[in-house]
């Protein structure tokens, strides 16, 4: 595959620009798309390791929106908005920011020309961009969840009640220390690499394969949403067990183990959590919330996706200039 060109080269992007530029995309989507991670949280917690499903509080996605809403409001349904914006400039940022510096790095260590699209190594630099950001910023997902797991009229699961992010990360510090701001870090980043594994790999291959077929011209905005559409759906198929796992550790009560630290009361590590609840509610327990799940993840990768690549192309042309068709 023929390498970039040198005007190309001129207006390739820095890590830090492509990590704040990512940021932003996915602040903007994060918007769209929290109430349905409130709806998704919820509907994970329901029914938790009970055998027959349990008491059903909410009967389906729309279920939840039209509860909370009706219950808590604009607001419930934007609960743990705060720290979601915060965990998406830092995860989001770093997927986005790192991916191709990654890619590149490993196409060289695989003696590849740096700017080739080889499969495996854009699912490796996919991964381990994500690892990353799911490492940075696992307090602020813990919270969020927490959040919006919180009902004062329907609760589900276990309740932690915060008065605001910061009162959210000294409440959990005080209680368990650094501990448990770090509590289920292995769970975020199983979630977020097997996602990120596809997202943009997946996106990327989409594009190619429109533009290169004639479907749909580079720079159109129906190749950005039908190749986010492709993306987030394949993440959904990918991510969804570890995703429900996650949810499960985060909320999780604690007690204090033998040797004086607390730990989870219910799961070890997510592969326990998965486990268990295969057990209890078995596959279908996996996938609860999965329609919620598809109806956040959907348009946040479409959005995020779409605005990043507008903002990446405005960015160049205000830095830059446009790009003349005969360069």
């Amino acid at each position: 595959m023929a390498s970039m060109s040198p005007k190309a080269q001129q207006r390739a992007l820095s890590t830090y620009e492509g990590f704040v530029c990512g940021g932003i995309a996915a602040c903007i989507a994060v918007t769209v798309s929290n109430p349905a991670e409130v709806a998704k949280t919820r509907l994970q917690l329901q029914g938790e390791l009970a055998k027959g499903g349990g008491v059903r509080v909410y009967n389906n996605s729309l279920d939840v929106f039209k509860k909370t809403l009706k219950n808590e409001g604009i607001r419930g349904l934007q609960r743990g908005l705060g720290p979601a914006y915060a965990y998406q400039i830092l995860l989001n940022g770093s997927r986005l920011g790192f991916y191709e510096p990654f890619r590149h790095s490993f196409n060289s260590l695989f003696g590849q020309a740096p700017s080739a699209q080889i499969p495996f190594t854009s699912v490796l630099a996919g991964a381990t961009s994500g690892a990353v950001g799911a490492a940075l910023g696992n307090p602020l997902f813990l919270i969020k969840a927490r959040m919006q797991a919180y009902s004062p009229a329907l609760p589900i699961g276990t309740q932690h009640h915060y008065k605001s992010s910061l009162d959210a990360l000294s409440t959990i510090f005080r209680a368990e220390g650094l501990r448990g701001l770090v509590r289920g870090v292995d769970a975020a980043i199983l979630r977020t690499s097997m996602g990120s594994s596809v997202q943009l790999p997946s996106y990327n291959f989409t594009k190619r394969t429109l533009i290169s077929n004639g479907i749909l011209p580079e720079d159109s905005t129906w190749t950005f949403l039908a190749s986010s559409s492709v993306s987030g759906a394949c993440v959904l198929v990918v991510m969804q067990p570890a995703d429900t796992a996650l949810t499960r550790v985060y909320n999780q009560p604690t007690v204090i183990g033998p040797d004086g630290r607390p730990r989870g009361a219910l799961y070890k590590n997510p592969i326990d959590c998965l486990w268990k609840t295969f057990k209890a509610e078995g596959v279908r327990g996996w996938y609860k919330g999965s329609t919620a799940h598809f109806m956040r993840i959907a348009p946040h990768t479409i959005i995020t996706l779409t605005a990043n690549d507008i903002i990446i192309n405005f960015y160049k042309n205000t830095k830059y200039g446009p790009i003349d068709d005969d360069a």
